[in-house]
């Protein structure tokens, strides 16, 4: 994993599914963060072929492959502390006093960003099967220079693994 990524992609609620566009869309990233329901190894196999990948584990994530993710997750990436779990309601701890910058989390499939106490909060939604009328994407993290920058993208159409 390369020292001080700057350029994170995010990632989560695959549920097996890995579209063309998520693919694309993920080019450049020197990380990518899965924040849980990957539903099959391949999709982080797949993931690995653009950059290195640091998971967690979802609540669709039980088959046998997924025992080895964790439920959270600490990245160090240019100066910021993330903080990456599957679901927000989960969060067992006060990610200011903990000294993180950023909490990335999944499960509502829908794209979010705020921020609570200088930390901010980001769910890249789903890129996975549509669920109701929700939109399908990942978002783009930029930390090399404060203030961060979150982009989200739309990903939808053909898919890939």
């Amino acid at each position: 994993m390369l020292a001080l990524p700057t350029r994170i992609g995010l990632i989560s609620d695959t549920h097996g599914l890995l579209r063309e566009e998520a693919l694309a869309a993920l080019q450049g990233s020197e990380l990518i963060v899965h924040a849980g329901d990957v539903g099959r190894a391949e999709i982080l196999d797949a993931l690995r072929g653009i950059a290195p990948v640091v998971a967690v584990s979802g609540n669709v994530d039980t088959a046998e492959w997924a025992a080895a993710l964790p439920l959270a997750e600490v990245v160090e990436a240019n100066g910021a502390r993330l903080y990456v779990l599957h679901n927000l309601n989960d969060l067992d701890l006060n990610p200011r006093v903990a000294g993180f910058d950023i909490v990335i989390t999944g499960h509502t499939h829908r794209p979010v960003q705020f921020e609570k106490d200088g930390v901010l909060f980001i769910n890249p939604g789903s890129a996975g099967p549509r669920r109701f009328e929700l939109p399908i994407g990942l978002a783009r993290l930029r930390v090399g220079e404060k203030p961060w920058q979150v982009e989200f993208v739309s990903c939808s159409g053909r898919t890939s693994g």
